[in-house]
């Protein structure tokens, strides 16, 4: 029986990474809400939060601060195990989706070549859809537990949207992944690298997949599990301090991973067209690659608040209809006419 060696550099260099991102995730989540404030005072024509630090940039860590010293109350019929254990599991499975991201090529760090991902697994799209799916659990436990009927019926309206559009979504990504040919989220990057990025060939599928990615975030129009005006507050209605933070923080945080699954799928990730496949210094390509990568996340969330000022809730009957009557066969259309175009181009078949 042999014993593999332990590589303590890939072992540190991952931690580091692993913790690197987990922070910076955080941070994007904190500074997200602030973003969310002014881009709704903007719309609406009033200053938002100005008041904490320079230009208002500290009012995050203020309400960080409020969260983490609020009394922490847990209803006296709740089931106190799995009231914890719901916003644990949400702001878990809203993490550990960073983990198969390439957020850009390799640098090299005192002789040895570090890989911007945690971990590039050939499954690394399906790892996605199989860690976001765990995050309906959070909100179902949260909601069951609390021992209140609207935090349940809100529960329920989470759960069945979200497995609702993740049909969707899964249906518009099996288009995209039968012209890539490949799972893993580094090979979809790498070849459009130099090339035509995905949104050329899927735009439709594109438009489903954003659509849905909406609806998982539960951002408006789809915001009706947290709809407070009509169901006191959603879900997390009898959470306070930092439980009530962890449910916030984890949908930004989702939104977040997204808008970079997005970018990384249909828009070449870190790639900038003319730019990224002539840079020879690795190093150089790996900074160039993050602030790219970036700067289309920020443009999508971005994008994410701008609906949500702009756009009106749907009635809960208008958005089943439209998950199931209108996305799921539209996606299932997409594919079909996907795999009819590559039968042609691999049979050299000529209209």
């Amino acid at each position: 029986m042999t014993i593999l060696a332990l590589d303590w550099f890939l072992l540190i260099e991952k931690l580091i990474l692993i913790a690197v991102i987990i922070f910076a995730s955080l941070g994007v989540a904190l500074y997200t809400t602030f973003a969310e404030r002014k881009v709704a005072a903007i719309l609406q024509d009033r200053p938002g939060p100005n008041r904490a630090g320079p230009f208002g940039l500290l009012q995050p860590l203020a309400d960080g601060l409020k969260l983490i010293t609020k009394e922490e109350i847990i209803p006296t019929h709740a089931n106190k195990w799995l009231f914890i254990l719901g916003p644990g599991l949400a702001m878990t499975a809203a993490l550990m989706t960073c983990a198969v991201v390439p957020w850009g090529g390799t640098i090299d760090v005192m002789g040895h070549k570090v890989d911007l991902q945690i971990a590039d697994i050939n499954i690394g799209i399906l790892y996605v859809f199989a860690v976001v799916s765990m995050g309906v659990y959070g909100v179902m436990i949260g909601g069951w537990a609390s021992n209140n009927k609207f935090s349940l019926m809100a529960a329920l309206r989470g759960a069945s949207q979200a497995i609702s559009y993740e049909l969707a979504m899964g249906l518009s990504l099996i288009a995209l992944l039968m012209i890539t040919g490949s799972l893993s989220l580094r090979t979809i990057v790498e070849q459009q690298v130099g090339h035509v990025w995905n949104i050329v060939y899927q735009p439709v599928g594109f438009l489903i997949f954003f659509i849905c990615a909406l609806a998982e975030c539960n951002r408006t129009p789809f915001d009706l599990p947290e709809a407070e005006n009509e169901l006191n507050f959603g879900y997390h209605q009898e959470y306070s301090s930092m439980k009530l933070g962890f449910y916030l923080f984890s949908e930004y945080i989702n939104m977040f991973i997204s808008s970079t699954i997005m970018a990384t799928m249909f828009f070449g990730g870190y790639d900038l067209p003319f730019v990224t496949s002539h840079l020879t210094n690795p190093g150089t390509a790996a900074i160039v690659g993050i602030v790219v990568l970036m700067t289309k996340v920020v443009m999508f969330i971005f994008l994410f608040m701008w609906i949500r000022w702009t756009i009106p809730r749907f009635r809960y009957d208008q958005l089943m209809d439209l998950g199931w009557k209108k996305m799921i066969p539209l996606a299932l259309a997409n594919m079909l006419v996907t795999g009819f175009f590559i039968l042609l181009k691999q049979n050299n078949w000529h209209f």
